[in-house]
């Protein structure tokens, strides 16, 4: 995947916008000291380049009920069925995220269960059929922090 150039403007909006996806774009352009439409014409490009990928409420998932993060790491018994399987876990609710991954496991995948035994029945009814040899899965107790990528750390422009 080829990383995209982008200029100190551009890394300026970024900033911005990651830390308040709501923020308006007349506010970013006053931050930036450029125009409305340059914000809008940048904004447009970066989603375009796949740089920014949209914005989105984050819901809690313990607020709404789910009280079970779980990390599984998964083998299958025929890896060359990595397509059809990662097709199967995108039809289940509960899983949020999957990986490919190097190491132990063909696959690594973040879900939400109401509770543990809602999570042995996602394992068993869910995740078995998708034909896995082996499976490890690690609760999560508690999330330290989260955050997303620092933009002020990022290269741009002839320091790619």
């Amino acid at each position: 995947m080829a990383v995209q150039k982008i200029d100190q403007l551009d890394q300026q909006i970024l900033r911005l916008v990651s830390e308040d996806a709501r923020i308006p774009f007349l506010e970013v352009a006053r931050d930036c000291n450029v125009s409305g439409a340059a914000i809008h014409q940048r904004i447009q490009k970066l989603k375009s380049l796949g740089i920014l990928k949209g914005s989105q409420f984050v819901i809690d998932p313990e607020k709404i009920g789910y009280e079970t993060c779980a990390y599984m790491g998964l083998n299958l018994k025929n890896p060359e069925n990595f397509d059809a399987v990662v097709e199967e876990l995108k039809k289940i609710p509960e899983v949020v995220e999957c990986h490919y991954t190097t190491g132990n496991f063909d696959m690594f995948i973040k879900l939400y269960a109401r509770n543990n035994h809602h999570l042995l029945d996602i394992i068993h009814d869910k995740l078995q059929p998708l034909g896995l040899s082996s499976s490890e899965t690690l609760i999560s107790f508690n999330s330290a922090f989260e955050r997303v990528l620092p933009i002020k750390d990022i290269p741009f422009g002839d320091e790619l």
